[in-house]
C-alpha cells in the first residue's frame, strides 16, 4: 500500500493546534512535514505530560513531522524559511494578519519564487475582518460564535466554556480540505493558491444550529441526547423526547401517565415514567438489550479514564505507539482515515527543538553537513 501525499513537501510554520493539526493530518497521509519552531518552542509543549522534553499536546498534534528551529530575529533565519517555502508544495502558518508580511514572508514573496505554492493562513476572524488583529484563541471563537450562549440557555445555567478547543480543530479540519482542493487545481492548472481561513467562519460553517440565525428563528430546538441516571452510571439515550417516549412506552407497554393533563404537565409525567423504568433495572447489560431492542440509541458517557476502554476504538486500533525520546515508548491517538487501498499511519514521534535541522536542509535544500553548521554558527537555526 501507498500513502496518499507520499511526495508532497509541507512547511509548517504554525503553533498550537488550529495549523499544527492540519498538518498532522497531512503528514500521516504520508506527506513530508517540517515543523518549523521559533527558539521558544512551541507554546503546546506546555501541556499534559512532558516526557523527553515533549507533552502530550505537543506530541499529539506533531507525531510524524520533522522538525526544524529557526531564529526570525536573524536576518539569515528569515532566508531559510524562503528558501524552504521554495522548496514546499504547501505552507501553514497562523499567526495573525500581516505578521508574516512584515517578515518577508507573505504569500507574495513566497510564490513570487514558487508559483505553486499553496499557503493555508488560519487566523481568528479572517485577514480581511475588521477583527483581523483581535487576540483569537478557542475559547473566543466559541464565544462570539454562539454557541455558549446557546448551550448556557438550552441548559439554563449560566453560560461557560468547552473543555475542547473545538474552533481549532473545526479551523483545521476545513483549512486541510482547502489545501487538497487547491493542491487537485494546481495539479491541473500548475497555479497555486492563498487560502484566507477565519477560525469564526470556519465554526459558524460547522454549525448545524445557525440556520436559526440565518432565519431570524429565536426559539431553537434542541437535538441532543439526554443523560440518564441509570445502574452502573449515567447512561445517554439520543433522539427526540417524544419518539424516547413513545418507544419506552410501546416496549415496555407503560400507559400514559398524565393523558388529559396540559402539555407541560404530560411532557414532565412521561420523562419522570421513562426515568422510573430506566431506574428499574439492576444490570446494565439488560437495560442496554432493552434500549436497544426498543429502537433506542444509548451510549455510555465515557470518561477520560474509560475512553480508551471502548471496544470500538479498540478494535480501529486508534492508538499508536511511539518513541519518547527516552528509550521507550508512548501513545498517540491515530488518524481516522481508513482506505481500502493506501495507508493512513502515524510515522514517527513528534520532533524535538530542532532535532531534524541537518537532515531537513540536506534533503530540501541540498546542503552539506558543514553549509548547516555555518547556519547554525550565525544564530539562524535557533
Amino acid at each position: 500500500m501507498t500513502f496518499p501525499l507520499a511526495g508532497t513537501r509541507v512547511l509548517d510554520l504554525s503553533q498550537a493546534i488550529s495549523g499544527p493539526y492540519s498538518g498532522r493530518m497531512l503528514a500521516d497521509l504520508g506527506a513530508d512535514v517540517v515543523k518549523v519552531e521559533w527558539p521558544r518552542g512551541d507554546v503546546s509543549n506546555a501541556f499534559g505530560r512532558k516526557v523527553g522534553g515533549i507533552t502530550g499536546l505537543f506530541t499529539q498534534m506533531n507525531a510524524s513531522k520533522r522538525g526544524i528551529s529557526v531564529d526570525l530575529a536573524v536576518p539569515a533565519g528569515a532566508d531559510i524559511i524562503r528558501r524552504l517555502a521554495a522548496s514546499a508544495h504547501v505552507v501553514i502558518e497562523n499567526f495573525r494578519p500581516g505578521v508574516l508580511d512584515r517578515a518577508g514572508l507573505g504569500y507574495d514573496v513566497l510564490s513570487a519564487a514558487n508559483p505553486a505554492l499553496v499557503m493555508l493562513s488560519i487566523s481568528g476572524f479572517g485577514a480581511t475582518s475588521p477583527e483581523s488583529q483581535r487576540q483569537a484563541y478557542a475559547p473566543v471563537i466559541h464565544a462570539e460564535s454562539s454557541l455558549l450562549a446557546r448551550q448556557a440557555s438550552l441548559d439554563d445555567r449560566p453560560a461557560t466554556d468547552l473543555a475542547l478547543a473545538l474552533a481549532d480543530s473545526f479551523a483545521s479540519l476545513h483549512g486541510t480540505v482547502a489545501l487538497l482542493a487547491a493542491l487537485n487545481l494546481c495539479a491541473r492548472t500548475g497555479t497555486g493558491q492563498h487560502i484566507d481561513l477565519s477560525m469564526l467562519d470556519a465554526m459558524v460553517a460547522t454549525d448545524d444550529y445557525a440556520h436559526y440565525a440565518v432565519e431570524e428563528v429565536y426559539e431553537i430546538y434542541p437535538q441532543r441526547g439526554e443523560i440518564w441516571d441509570a445502574v452502573g452510571g449515567p447512561l445517554m439515550v439520543a433522539g427526540d423526547p417524544k419518539a424516547t417516549w413513545t418507544r419506552v412506552a410501546k416496549h415496555a407497554g407503560i400507559a400514559d401517565p398524565a393523558p388529559t393533563a396540559d402539555l407541560a404537565t404530560k411532557i414532565a409525567a412521561r420523562h419522570d415514567a421513562v426515568a422510573a423504568w430506566i431506574l428499574s433495572f439492576t444490570d446494565r447489560e439488560a437495560l442496554i438489550a432493552d434500549l436497544a431492542a426498543a429502537n433506542l440509541a444509548w451510549a455510555d458517557v465515557r470518561t477520560t479514564e474509560t475512553l480508551l476502554a471502548s471496544p470500538s476504538l479498540q478494535a480501529r486500533e486508534m492508538v499508536a505507539s511511539v518513541e519518547n525520546g527516552e528509550g521507550g515508548q508512548r501513545r498517540v491517538i491515530r488518524m481516522p482515515y481508513r482506505f481500502s487501498d493506501a495507508e493512513c499511519k502515524v510515522r514517527g514521534a513528534a520532533p524535538g527543538l530542532g532535532r531534524d535541522n541537518h537532515e531537513v536542509l540536506r534533503d530540501w535544500l541540498g546542503l552539506d553537513t558543514a553549509a548547516v553548521d555555518a547556519l547554525a554558527a550565525t544564530g539562524a537555526l535557533g
